[in-house]
């Protein structure tokens, strides 16, 4: 990395830490932001004219794995249990070479589209390639099975995982694949080892009814696959109040989706600031769950950032198509609160205070989008129809 300096102009600044600047200057040095301001931009600056220069993107939720399916499995509004048979059912041939040549595809992707940093669940052992695409990976160790024996080779693995990626944390499936006891060990070990924890919670009301009373389409399901477990369901009462205790209990959390999130449990993530929630729009939209609730999260005080979860349930891994479904379909959001979401919100959820923000300190790794706006409803109203293209050469 050189210590060059140069300084970008354009129309629009978003930093998404602080106020949009029109008519904005950043200066860039040693591949990071050193200085900013609004206009007049200093003579000796590079105009990008009629563009909003955004962060780079943060997708906070992959399982990159998947990439390799060229469109969802099931059709949209499949049920939860039923898609989980059918994602088992077509991947069964999959080993550790098709699951890394899928992983190079995802990678691709993210990278085209704009996404310098991602969460990614993985089935270890997996291997990963260097990341001279620029793009940077928190790996979480998915670790699942209602039995004892299962749960403790998935743990096992999840430990090689976190000796391999000093920046990688743990990921207990679900509640409903995964036993109380592989739970806490899995708290246990994120909680030793100082890593963060990303687990599927309160993805659909099924999975509300398997904790609740033991019955219902997860139940049935899981005894089709012939993995049900009779003493693990149903839990105690208020089975995400206390999951939410336990996932408080690490050092930093993702809980992953939170569809089905009622009042007392958003009360309840309020009060623990290292809980993000990650909300993916459009597998949202697929499966056809009622509305997200989102806008109670954001309004709590809750963190909320976004992901595109997998290929299996999402046409693509573009996170700026999550932003655009969001601005065309959730009217009730504050856009600048959206472009957080799918930034620094992330970053901060993964660990990383050096990227998804514009600000002196940070990676100079932005994006654009191209608006002759004048205003700020203006500028929304084209950041929700026109695409977002990495500018990353920047941060070499």
């Amino acid at each position: 990395m050189n210590n060059h300096s140069q300084v970008l102009s354009a129309r629009w600044i978003i930093p998404v830490t602080g106020n949009p600047i029109n008519g904005g200057w950043v200066r860039i040095q040693g591949g990071r932001v050193v200085e900013m301001g609004s206009k007049p931009a200093p003579c000796h600056a590079q105009s990008l004219g009629d563009v909003a220069i955004f962060p780079g993107l943060v997708n906070a939720h992959t399982h990159l794995e998947f990439s390799d399916c060229q469109r969802p499995i099931g059709e949209s509004g499949i049920s939860l249990p039923e898609w989980i048979g059918k994602v088992i059912s077509t991947r069964q041939s999959s080993d550790e070479t098709s699951r890394e040549q899928a992983i190079g595809i995802g990678i691709g992707e993210l990278v085209k589209t704009g996404t310098c940093l991602a969460g990614e669940i993985t089935t270890p052992p997996c291997e990963y390639p260097g990341n001279e695409s620029g793009l940077d990976l928190v790996p979480f160790a998915e670790v699942l099975g209602l039995s004892a024996e299962r749960g403790s080779q998935r743990l096992e693995l999840a430990r090689s995982n976190l000796r391999r990626y000093p920046q990688g944390g743990v990921s207990p499936h679900a509640p409903y694949s995964t036993s109380r006891e592989t739970l806490g060990a899995c708290f246990e070990l994120a909680r030793k080892h100082h890593r963060p924890i990303a687990m599927h919670v309160a993805e659909s009301p099924a999975e509300r009814e398997l904790l609740r009373t033991g019955t219902g389409p997860f139940a049935d399901a899981l005894q089709s696959l012939g993995v049900w477990e009779i003493e693990q369901f149903p839990w105690p009462e208020s089975p995400f109040l206390k999951l939410i205790e336990q996932l408080a209990s690490t050092p930093r959390s993702l809980l992953v989706h939170g569809n089905d999130l009622n009042e007392s449990e958003i009360r309840l993530l309020a009060e623990y600031p290292h809980i993000t929630v990650v909300y993916c729009p459009r597998t949202h939209h697929f499966f056809r769950y009622d509305s997200h609730p989102v806008d109670q999260l954001l309004s709590s005080g809750v963190r909320v950032a976004l992901g595109t979860d997998s290929r299996a349930s999402n046409p693509d891994l573009n996170l700026w198509n999550e932003v655009q479904f969001l601005l065309n379909h959730r009217s009730d959001l504050d856009p600048l609160s959206v472009f957080r979401m799918a930034t620094w919100s992330g970053s901060e959820a993964l660990g990383r205070t050096d990227i998804g923000c514009i600000r002196p300190g940070c990676i100079a790794k932005f994006g654009m989008v191209r608006s002759d706006a004048s205003s700020l409803e203006d500028l929304f109203g084209d950041c929700a129809m026109n695409g977002y293209e990495p500018l990353w050469q920047f941060a070499a």
